[in-house]
């Protein structure tokens, strides 16, 4: 491992594989209308649209049978031989958006899970995991990163919108499902399948990396929710650019993103608005939180980002959460 002047810690106590590069980005399909989209929410804040996710024939997974189907679709086979998704490229260009504080910094409660969610390895979290979905522009199978978000439905997971959506000339993602602390394989706590996405409008129709977010609603697994099971992280918003973050997720260019890893640092502000931090995280790292007040006891923060993409240099960029983000949690926090 080299160093990029703070900690990048690996998350077994095996020895490391060879290094890989990250899988190629999708190409995006023409726009195409997917089940059940519904009408954006209004309001000052940025705009978001939810929307029913579906298998990749077509079919909305709208019932826990079809949720059960889409977890017989994952095989092993199909788990380890998905690509890590690239996320959208990152350029000198002028963001769409450049949020700021749009009001005073606040933050929601984070949850304990189970008991049995007690890590045996230092800076892993069963709160983060990996997700696996279909891009029905090319029908190929990628991986992205997630984590469980506790709100009053418990059954949120917060990821990068380009996980959910393709964005500008893009379509929702299928066969959308969520593997908590996955591990070489090992699903310990089982997968989740997405129940409801819900992304910003600004990056459904012209991909604004200011606006990379999105939030997930899954299907209880078992008759348990998400949050109830591993724990869920808090949300944070309108805090200063420059914080203290752990970063975590399953980037492709670390153990071929078979292993959870974890980067600390103090973030920085880009020009376009949003934070970076140089963690140097590839492929499949999209989607992991940057986690504010990281408590390596329980292995829950404060999500105050979401890993976006990957600059010159190993500067990994997020969105800045600020007031629109939080109008999402709202929005979104109580569907069951």
């Amino acid at each position: 491992m080299r160093s990029l002047g703070h900690a990048l810690l690996p998350l077994a106590t095996a020895a490391m594989l060879a290094l890989v590069g990250a899988g190629p980005a999708f190409a995006g399909p023409a726009a195409q209308a997917g089940p059940r989209s519904e009408a954006a929410v209004p309001g000052a804040t940025a705009a978001t649209t939810g929307h029913t996710p579906s298998l990749a024939g077509g079919a909305a997974v709208d019932s826990t049978a079809d949720a059960a189907a889409l977890a017989r679709y994952w095989t092993p086979e199909r788990m380890r031989t998905a690509i890590p998704l690239d996320g959208p490229q990152s350029s000198p260009a002028t963001a769409q958006s450049k949020p700021g504080p749009t009001g005073r910094p606040g933050s929601t409660p984070s949850a304990a899970g189970r008991t049995d969610t007690l890590r045996p390895l230092v800076t892993e979290s069963a709160a983060v995991g990996k997700v696996f979905f279909t891009n029905p522009g090319n029908g190929l199978n990628y991986t992205c990163s997630a984590s469980a978000l506790n709100s009053s439905s418990k059954q949120m997971l917060i990821t990068a919108g380009h996980c959910v959506h393709g964005g500008s000339g893009g379509t929702w993602m299928t066969n959308w499902t969520y593997a908590p602390r996955f591990r070489s394989g090992a699903r310990p706590f089982g997968t989740f399948a997405a129940k409801q996405f819900r992304n910003f409008n600004s990056w459904i129709s012209s991909s604004d990396k200011g606006r990379d977010v999105a939030m997930v609603t899954t299907w209880p697994l078992n008759g348990s929710k998400i949050v109830n099971v591993t724990g869920g992280h808090g949300l944070s918003w309108n805090y200063s650019h420059e914080q203290a973050m752990t970063v975590m997720g399953y980037p492709g260019n670390r153990d071929n993103g078979r292993l959870q890893w974890a980067c600390t640092g103090t973030t920085r502000a880009v020009g376009d608005g949003r934070l970076e931090l140089q963690c140097d995280f590839g492929g499949g790292s999209s989607g992991g939180p940057w986690l504010r007040e990281f408590n390596d006891a329980n292995g829950l923060g404060q999500v105050n980002g979401a890993m976006s993409t990957l600059a010159t240099g190993g500067w990994n960029r997020s969105s800045y959460f600020d007031d629109s983000v939080k109008a999402m949690f709202d929005a979104q926090g109580s569907v069951t």
